[in-house]
């Protein structure tokens, strides 16, 4: 009998087949097929099953990678000490920023989004990435600095606004930082009690 053993998993590949994942998702949407994601990161097929054992698992890991990116991001340099408005607005820039710099990542995560492919527990691993804004929120919302509304919710209306400021952001580049104060601005208004 053979002694067969397992290759070992290169952490070159595994990123190969993360960084094509991102790039074919981009372009093809979630129903993009696993050969297509193989041959971009220039690997066989089966070598994208030796690291993800199925297409899902490959979507969920994706998934909870980008929003741990994106928060890495947002808390990059987190101003502690300032005031809620310049803490909101540092989020804000380096989300707006980082979608702008990163289309594909932006497009493939809100694809992700909304994908029956996403397990709950994938969602609950990427709602704990935000856990300490959310105890941001919940905490200005408390002290009556922001409106009574469910974090979740404000969370929303962030992501939304910047969706729509970044897209203008893009269309029209010699504006984007008066569309990126102004998309901040429309957000503050929205959920601060005095703005």
């Amino acid at each position: 009998m053979l002694d067969v053993m397992a290759r070992p998993r290169s952490e070159d590949k595994h990123d190969a087949i993360v960084n094509a994942a991102i790039t074919v998702l981009a372009e093809l949407g979630e129903r993009a097929p696993t050969s297509r994601i193989a041959k971009v990161a220039g690997v066989a097929e089966g070598t994208l099953f030796t690291y993800f054992s199925n297409k899902e698992a490959l979507l969920n890991h994706l998934y909870v990678g980008l929003k741990a990116e994106l928060r890495q991001v947002m808390m990059a340099q987190y101003p502690l000490d300032a005031d809620l408005k310049t803490q909101m607005h540092h989020v804000w820039q380096r989300y707006v920023e980082w979608g702008v710099s990163y289309p594909n990542q932006r497009k493939v995560m809100a694809q992700l989004s909304t994908s029956e492919q996403i397990t709950e527990q994938s969602k609950q691993i990427g709602m704990q990435s935000f856990c300490d804004m959310t105890h941001v929120i919940e905490s200005q919302i408390a002290a009556g600095q922001l409106r009574d509304y469910p974090p979740l919710f404000i969370g929303h209306v962030l992501g939304a606004l910047a969706e729509v400021t970044m897209n203008f952001m893009t269309q029209e580049p010699l504006h984007a930082a008066r569309y990126r104060e102004q998309g901040f601005e429309a957000f503050w208004h929205a959920v601060a009690t005095s703005a």
